[in-house]
């Protein structure tokens, strides 16, 4: 089962105690996977299809809880190969439909079928716990998120721009920063980041599924940390060994052309030593001297040495300039 999943799995058993949350809930539902048909006799029709067990058994008891009324659920095996079931849950009789369409105010009180999408008005999302209830609700409708152990992406498609953007000030009024992106035929609201993607689970109420990603993004950080650690201590040693190997090749040059008694005591002092310890670090090259000298002295004796090579290379004498 992929995260996504797991995570509509959890809500789908999150059932809010309060009615006003529950309607919020199938406001969201209807809202973002339903249909809504009207026969020729002006009867009403209110249909939601999924490809969600969860999502379809969640709207089904949803239904059942708030209102008390019978509803159809039929299930169809698509017919490309491989193609997930498609499960239905419809209100096919007339005066169930118009209680609940009142009810998640998606008709007016003549009938008409007027979707309210203002958040400052719209009495079904005006509580916190009903906002909440209405962006877990549009999760289970149309919601994904991804592996967290691959990337970092929470989003919820909508069929209008002006319903992503009623979800997208939903989500940022629990501070979360959710953008929007045309998808083909969606509007999509989105969010990338993953200790957004947390809060958004916790504002949708799933716990068990933030701990999983708190856990995943743990250690992903630990892993990074270290591999970090292991590439700048790698960086440095190979930059040690590098300086090392070029100050062995630079002695050796002095050492064979014109010998260390050529040199001053100080300068002759580390070529020696440095020759003894190619492997030493600056800070280990300066204890070994009498007296110890500190690693900025050691670094200018042998930049000294590096310098009266290259001269020795480009054929000049050790004393000119």
């Amino acid at each position: 089962m992929s995260f996504s999943s797991k995570v509509k799995e959890e809500l789908s058993r999150q059932l809010s105690t309060a009615r006003h949350c529950q309607i919020a809930e199938i406001a969201a539902i209807i809202s973002l996977c339903g249909r809504i048909q009207i026969s020729e006799h002006d009867r009403f029709c209110i249909k939601i299809h999924t490809e969600n067990a969860a999502v379809a058994r969640k709207y089904f008891t949803l239904l059942q809880k708030t209102f008390n009324i019978n509803t159809d659920v039929s299930i169809r095996q698509g017919m490309e190969v491989r193609k997930s079931r498609v499960y239905t849950v419809g209100i096919r009789r007339h005066q169930d439909a118009i209680r609940v369409l009142r009810a998640v105010k998606l008709v007016d009180h003549t009938g008409e079928i007027e979707e309210n999408l203002s958040l400052a008005q719209n009495v079904v999302i005006q509580q916190n716990c009903c906002r909440r209830a209405f962006i877990r609700g549009a999760f289970l409708a149309a919601g994904s998120i991804s592996d967290p152990e691959k990337f970092y992406h929470f989003e919820i498609a909508c069929a209008t721009e002006a319903k992503a953007v009623q979800l997208q000030g939903l989500i940022r009024s629990f501070g979360l920063d959710a953008r929007i992106v045309q998808r083909k035929k969606y509007f999509v609201a989105y969010i990338k980041e993953g200790s957004q993607i947390v809060d958004i689970l916790n504002v949708m109420e799933a716990p068990v599924s933030l701990m999983e990603l708190e856990n995943i993004r743990i250690l992903k950080e630990m892993r990074g940390s270290v591999n970090r650690q292991v590439n700048c201590e790698t960086a440095n040693i190979h930059k040690t060994v590098s300086a090392a190997v070029r100050q062995v090749e630079d002695i050796t040059i002095i050492r064979d052309k014109i010998g260390f008694d050529s040199l001053p005591e100080n300068l002759r002092e580390i070529a020696r030593l440095r020759l003894e310890k190619p492997e030493a670090t600056l800070k280990e090259l300066g204890e070994a001297l009498e007296p110890p000298v500190g690693k900025s002295g050691v670094n200018h004796r042998l930049r000294k040495l590096g310098s009266l090579a290259e001269k020795l290379r480009n054929g000049r004498s050790a004393t000119e300039a």
